[in-house]
């Protein structure tokens, strides 16, 4: 069953920088695991400045698989004291998605 994760990131303004060049790194690595289907990266400013992240995976083993990996592990370790809030993680299952070209 086709898994997706919407995650919010929201970087203390000092390390916006930072954190972006992290994220694009993330963006490379995390589309070429088997089990990723797409791995989109956004920006949000105004009040809050936020990167959106927007992930599809086959299935729960291939979202496993991301967590497990070195890539998000040391971006997770990294980006630690960069953020001035818990990154928001909602996962949703497809229901009619359309196909990939």
């Amino acid at each position: 069953m086709t898994i997706a994760i919407f995650a919010t990131i929201q970087p203390h303004p000092e390390h916006r920088e930072v954190t972006e060049q992290a994220l694009r790194l993330m963006v490379g690595q995390t589309r070429a695991e088997p089990g990723n289907l797409r791995y989109d990266l956004f920006v949000r400013e105004g009040e809050v400045l936020a990167f959106e992240l927007f992930e599809l995976y086959v299935d729960a083993a291939a979202v496993e698989a991301h967590r497990n990996s070195a890539h998000y592990q040391a971006y997770r370790a990294a980006s630690a004291g960069w953020l001035a809030a818990p990154t928001q993680v909602q996962l949703a299952h497809g229901l009619d998605i359309a196909p990939f070209n």
